[in-house]
Protein backbone atom coordinates (compact mmCIF):
# COMPACT_ATOMS: atom_id res chain seq x y z
CA UNK A 1 0.00 0.00 0.00
CA UNK A 2 2.79 2.41 0.89
CA UNK A 3 4.48 1.67 -2.41
CA UNK A 4 1.27 2.41 -4.33
CA UNK A 5 0.83 5.69 -2.47
CA UNK A 6 4.41 6.67 -3.30
CA UNK A 7 3.87 5.95 -7.01
CA UNK A 8 0.63 7.94 -7.00
CA UNK A 9 2.36 10.92 -5.38
CA UNK A 10 5.17 10.76 -7.94
CA UNK A 11 2.64 10.81 -10.81
CA UNK A 12 0.97 13.89 -9.31
CA UNK A 13 4.31 15.69 -9.03
CA UNK A 14 5.09 14.96 -12.68
CA UNK A 15 1.66 16.16 -13.83
CA UNK A 16 1.90 19.44 -11.91
CA UNK A 17 5.48 19.94 -13.07
CA UNK A 18 4.42 19.65 -16.72
CA UNK A 19 1.51 22.03 -16.16
CA UNK A 20 3.81 24.57 -14.52
CA UNK A 21 6.35 24.34 -17.36
CA UNK A 22 3.69 24.94 -20.02
CA UNK A 23 2.37 27.96 -18.14
CA UNK A 24 5.86 29.44 -17.87
CA UNK A 25 6.41 29.00 -21.60
CA UNK A 26 3.16 30.83 -22.45
CA UNK A 27 3.87 33.68 -20.07
CA UNK A 28 7.39 34.09 -21.46
CA UNK A 29 6.14 34.87 -24.98
CA UNK A 30 7.42 38.44 -25.52
CA UNK A 31 5.01 41.17 -26.57
CA UNK A 32 5.09 44.53 -28.28
CA UNK A 33 3.38 46.94 -25.89
CA UNK A 34 2.03 50.21 -27.30
CA UNK A 35 1.56 52.99 -24.75
CA UNK A 36 0.17 56.52 -25.16
CA UNK A 37 1.56 59.78 -23.88
CA UNK A 38 0.25 63.34 -24.21
CA UNK A 39 2.84 66.10 -23.91
CA UNK A 40 1.88 69.81 -23.70
CA UNK A 41 5.54 70.80 -24.09
CA UNK A 42 6.24 68.77 -27.24
CA UNK A 43 6.78 70.87 -30.36
CA UNK A 44 3.63 72.14 -32.09
CA UNK A 45 3.62 71.11 -35.76
CA UNK A 46 1.53 71.86 -38.85
CA UNK A 47 0.25 69.47 -41.52
CA UNK A 48 3.71 69.23 -43.10
CA UNK A 49 5.42 68.45 -39.81
CA UNK A 50 6.91 71.94 -39.53
CA UNK A 51 6.88 74.10 -36.36
CA UNK A 52 3.64 76.10 -36.19
CA UNK A 53 2.31 79.02 -34.17
CA UNK A 54 -1.32 79.92 -33.54
CA UNK A 55 -2.64 82.03 -36.48
CA UNK A 56 -3.53 85.68 -35.94
CA UNK A 57 -7.21 85.93 -35.05
CA UNK A 58 -7.26 82.55 -33.33
CA UNK A 59 -6.39 81.40 -29.81
CA UNK A 60 -5.57 77.97 -28.41
CA UNK A 61 -4.97 75.99 -25.25
CA UNK A 62 -3.45 72.65 -24.30
CA UNK A 63 -6.19 70.27 -23.11
CA UNK A 64 -5.75 67.67 -20.41
CA UNK A 65 -6.37 64.44 -22.31
CA UNK A 66 -8.31 61.80 -20.39
CA UNK A 67 -8.42 59.11 -23.06
CA UNK A 68 -7.81 58.55 -26.74
CA UNK A 69 -8.55 55.96 -29.41
CA UNK A 70 -6.82 55.11 -32.68
CA UNK A 71 -8.10 52.86 -35.44
CA UNK A 72 -4.86 52.16 -37.33
CA UNK A 73 -1.16 51.80 -36.48
CA UNK A 74 1.56 51.03 -39.01
CA UNK A 75 5.36 50.79 -38.90
CA UNK A 76 7.03 52.06 -42.08
CA UNK A 77 10.58 50.99 -43.10
CA UNK A 78 11.43 54.21 -44.96
CA UNK A 79 10.22 57.64 -45.97
CA UNK A 80 9.18 56.21 -49.34
CA UNK A 81 6.94 53.51 -47.89
CA UNK A 82 3.41 54.35 -48.99
CA UNK A 83 0.51 54.22 -46.56
CA UNK A 84 -0.59 50.60 -46.16
CA UNK A 85 2.66 49.08 -47.45
CA UNK A 86 4.42 48.92 -44.08
CA UNK A 87 3.80 46.55 -41.17
CA UNK A 88 0.21 47.13 -40.09
CA UNK A 89 0.09 46.22 -36.42
CA UNK A 90 -3.46 47.35 -35.68
CA UNK A 91 -6.62 47.96 -37.68
CA UNK A 92 -9.64 48.85 -35.55
CA UNK A 93 -13.25 47.75 -36.00
CA UNK A 94 -15.35 49.41 -38.71
CA UNK A 95 -19.02 49.23 -39.68
CA UNK A 96 -21.43 50.41 -42.39
CA UNK A 97 -24.38 50.53 -39.97
CA UNK A 98 -24.69 54.28 -40.62
CA UNK A 99 -24.64 53.90 -44.40
CA UNK A 100 -20.96 54.45 -45.24
CA UNK A 101 -17.93 52.61 -43.92
CA UNK A 102 -16.93 54.20 -40.63
CA UNK A 103 -14.99 53.64 -37.43
CA UNK A 104 -17.19 51.68 -35.02
CA UNK A 105 -16.93 53.88 -31.96
CA UNK A 106 -18.78 51.45 -29.70
CA UNK A 107 -16.18 48.72 -30.40
CA UNK A 108 -13.12 50.96 -30.15
CA UNK A 109 -10.41 50.59 -27.51
CA UNK A 110 -9.22 53.54 -25.43
CA UNK A 111 -6.26 54.49 -23.26
CA UNK A 112 -5.23 57.46 -21.16
CA UNK A 113 -1.91 59.17 -20.52
CA UNK A 114 0.89 56.62 -19.89
CA UNK A 115 -1.61 53.78 -20.29
CA UNK A 116 -1.25 50.69 -22.47
CA UNK A 117 -3.30 50.90 -25.66
CA UNK A 118 -2.32 47.65 -27.34
CA UNK A 119 -0.38 44.43 -26.63
CA UNK A 120 0.69 42.18 -29.52
CA UNK A 121 2.93 39.06 -29.49
CA UNK A 122 6.17 40.05 -31.18
CA UNK A 123 6.31 36.81 -33.16
CA UNK A 124 3.17 37.90 -35.03
CA UNK A 125 5.02 40.88 -36.54
CA UNK A 126 7.28 40.98 -39.57
CA UNK A 127 11.00 40.92 -38.78
CA UNK A 128 12.63 44.11 -40.02
CA UNK A 129 13.82 47.65 -39.34
CA UNK A 130 11.43 50.58 -39.23
CA UNK A 131 12.02 54.33 -39.27
CA UNK A 132 8.50 55.70 -39.01
CA UNK A 133 5.18 55.04 -37.35
CA UNK A 134 1.76 56.08 -38.64
CA UNK A 135 -1.25 56.36 -36.35
CA UNK A 136 -4.76 57.08 -37.59
CA UNK A 137 -6.43 58.87 -34.70
CA UNK A 138 -10.13 58.33 -34.07
CA UNK A 139 -11.17 60.01 -30.84
CA UNK A 140 -9.82 62.14 -28.05
CA UNK A 141 -11.46 63.29 -24.84
CA UNK A 142 -10.08 65.87 -22.46
CA UNK A 143 -10.65 68.84 -20.19
CA UNK A 144 -10.53 72.43 -21.40
CA UNK A 145 -11.10 75.82 -19.79
CA UNK A 146 -14.17 77.82 -20.84
CA UNK A 147 -15.07 81.40 -19.96
CA UNK A 148 -18.77 81.87 -19.17
CA UNK A 149 -20.78 85.04 -18.74
CA UNK A 150 -22.14 84.20 -15.30
CA UNK A 151 -19.66 81.84 -13.61
CA UNK A 152 -16.37 83.01 -15.01
CA UNK A 153 -13.87 80.34 -16.08
CA UNK A 154 -14.97 76.73 -15.65
CA UNK A 155 -13.57 73.33 -16.61
CA UNK A 156 -15.46 71.39 -19.27
CA UNK A 157 -15.03 68.00 -20.95
CA UNK A 158 -14.55 67.94 -24.74
CA UNK A 159 -15.02 64.90 -26.97
CA UNK A 160 -13.33 65.24 -30.37
CA UNK A 161 -14.02 62.80 -33.19
CA UNK A 162 -11.05 63.18 -35.51
CA UNK A 163 -11.34 59.94 -37.49
CA UNK A 164 -12.25 59.97 -41.19
CA UNK A 165 -15.84 58.86 -40.45
CA UNK A 166 -17.33 57.69 -37.17
CA UNK A 167 -20.44 55.64 -36.47
CA UNK A 168 -21.81 56.47 -33.03
CA UNK A 169 -24.89 55.19 -31.27
CA UNK A 170 -24.33 57.10 -28.03
CA UNK A 171 -21.50 57.85 -25.64
CA UNK A 172 -20.98 59.02 -22.10
CA UNK A 173 -19.36 62.41 -21.66
CA UNK A 174 -18.59 63.22 -18.05
CA UNK A 175 -21.77 61.39 -16.89
CA UNK A 176 -23.94 62.98 -19.60
CA UNK A 177 -25.24 60.77 -22.42
CA UNK A 178 -24.84 62.06 -25.98
CA UNK A 179 -27.06 60.20 -28.48
CA UNK A 180 -26.18 60.27 -32.19
CA UNK A 181 -27.23 57.02 -33.96
CA UNK A 182 -25.52 58.06 -37.17
CA UNK A 183 -22.22 58.64 -38.95
CA UNK A 184 -20.29 61.83 -38.17
CA UNK A 185 -17.34 63.10 -40.18
CA UNK A 186 -13.97 64.28 -38.91
CA UNK A 187 -14.34 67.36 -36.75
CA UNK A 188 -17.53 66.44 -34.89
CA UNK A 189 -17.34 67.44 -31.24
CA UNK A 190 -19.42 67.42 -28.07
CA UNK A 191 -18.88 69.43 -24.90
CA UNK A 192 -20.07 69.11 -21.30
CA UNK A 193 -19.76 71.54 -18.41
CA UNK A 194 -21.77 71.77 -15.20
CA UNK A 195 -24.25 69.19 -16.53
CA UNK A 196 -25.03 71.10 -19.75
CA UNK A 197 -24.01 69.73 -23.16
CA UNK A 198 -23.55 71.08 -26.67
CA UNK A 199 -22.22 69.72 -29.93
CA UNK A 200 -20.92 71.00 -33.23
CA UNK A 201 -18.81 70.39 -36.31
CA UNK A 202 -15.41 71.92 -37.11
CA UNK A 203 -14.93 73.03 -40.74
CA UNK A 204 -13.99 70.34 -43.26
CA UNK A 205 -10.22 69.96 -43.61
CA UNK A 206 -9.52 72.13 -40.54
CA UNK A 207 -8.18 69.32 -38.32
CA UNK A 208 -4.39 69.39 -38.31
CA UNK A 209 -2.73 66.07 -39.17
CA UNK A 210 1.11 66.36 -39.06
CA UNK A 211 2.84 64.32 -41.76
CA UNK A 212 6.56 65.09 -42.24
CA UNK A 213 6.50 62.64 -45.21
CA UNK A 214 3.94 64.62 -47.16
CA UNK A 215 6.11 64.80 -50.29
CA UNK A 216 7.04 61.09 -50.41
CA UNK A 217 4.19 59.35 -48.59
CA UNK A 218 1.00 61.46 -48.57
CA UNK A 219 -2.11 60.40 -46.67
CA UNK A 220 -5.74 60.87 -47.76
CA UNK A 221 -7.52 64.09 -46.79
CA UNK A 222 -9.56 63.54 -43.63
CA UNK A 223 -7.79 60.32 -42.64
CA UNK A 224 -6.10 61.80 -39.54
CA UNK A 225 -2.99 59.64 -40.05
CA UNK A 226 -0.30 61.31 -37.92
CA UNK A 227 3.29 60.34 -38.79
CA UNK A 228 6.33 60.32 -36.50
CA UNK A 229 9.96 59.19 -36.76
CA UNK A 230 11.88 56.87 -34.44
CA UNK A 231 14.97 58.72 -33.26
CA UNK A 232 17.29 55.74 -33.84
CA UNK A 233 15.00 53.47 -35.81
CA UNK A 234 13.19 50.43 -34.47
CA UNK A 235 14.11 46.83 -35.24
CA UNK A 236 12.19 43.61 -34.72
CA UNK A 237 14.79 40.83 -34.87
CA UNK A 238 12.57 37.86 -34.15
CA UNK A 239 14.94 36.84 -31.32
CA UNK A 240 13.42 39.02 -28.59
CA UNK A 241 13.05 37.35 -25.21
CA UNK A 242 11.54 40.31 -23.31
CA UNK A 243 8.60 42.61 -23.92
CA UNK A 244 9.33 45.69 -26.04
CA UNK A 245 7.56 48.95 -25.18
CA UNK A 246 6.91 51.65 -27.77
CA UNK A 247 5.40 54.85 -26.37
CA UNK A 248 3.53 57.05 -28.83
CA UNK A 249 4.10 60.57 -27.54
CA UNK A 250 1.58 63.04 -29.00
CA UNK A 251 1.92 66.81 -28.84
CA UNK A 252 -1.09 68.52 -27.27
CA UNK A 253 0.72 71.87 -27.37
CA UNK A 254 -2.15 74.35 -28.00
CA UNK A 255 -3.98 71.61 -29.87
CA UNK A 256 -7.48 72.96 -29.09
CA UNK A 257 -7.91 76.07 -31.25
CA UNK A 258 -10.78 78.51 -31.82
CA UNK A 259 -11.57 81.80 -33.52
CA UNK A 260 -11.30 84.81 -31.21
CA UNK A 261 -14.08 87.39 -30.83
CA UNK A 262 -12.84 88.89 -27.59
CA UNK A 263 -9.06 89.03 -27.86
CA UNK A 264 -8.35 87.70 -24.38
CA UNK A 265 -7.03 84.21 -25.08
CA UNK A 266 -10.07 82.67 -23.36
CA UNK A 267 -12.48 80.28 -25.07
CA UNK A 268 -15.91 81.97 -24.91
CA UNK A 269 -18.64 80.04 -26.77
CA UNK A 270 -21.27 82.52 -25.55
CA UNK A 271 -19.44 85.27 -27.46
CA UNK A 272 -19.68 83.29 -30.69
CA UNK A 273 -16.15 81.90 -30.66
CA UNK A 274 -16.00 78.78 -32.86
CA UNK A 275 -13.86 75.65 -32.60
CA UNK A 276 -11.64 75.32 -35.69
CA UNK A 277 -9.04 72.67 -34.84
CA UNK A 278 -8.73 69.75 -32.45
CA UNK A 279 -5.92 67.82 -34.16
CA UNK A 280 -2.93 66.56 -32.20
CA UNK A 281 0.21 68.49 -33.07
CA UNK A 282 2.89 65.88 -33.64
CA UNK A 283 4.03 62.35 -32.86
CA UNK A 284 7.29 61.03 -31.46
CA UNK A 285 7.57 57.24 -31.04
CA UNK A 286 9.88 56.27 -28.17
CA UNK A 287 11.33 52.77 -27.72
CA UNK A 288 11.68 51.63 -24.11
CA UNK A 289 10.27 52.71 -20.80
Amino acid sequence: MKRNNLLFALVLVLIFSCTSDDSTTDNARPNLIIKLKFDPNQQRLDNLGQPATVPIGNAAQSPTIQRMSANYIEFAPSANTLLGQGEIIYNGPETNAGGDMAIDFQQSIFAGDNDTFLTIPLDELEVGSYEWVRVSLAYQEGDIQVLTETLGEVTGRLASFVGYNNYITSFDLNSSTITVNDDVLQGFWAFEALGFTSQGQAPEGATTVPNPLFSTSPVPQGSCVVTGQFENGFTISGNETDDVIVTLSFSINNSFEWTEINMDGKYEPSAGEQVVDMGLRGLIPIVGN
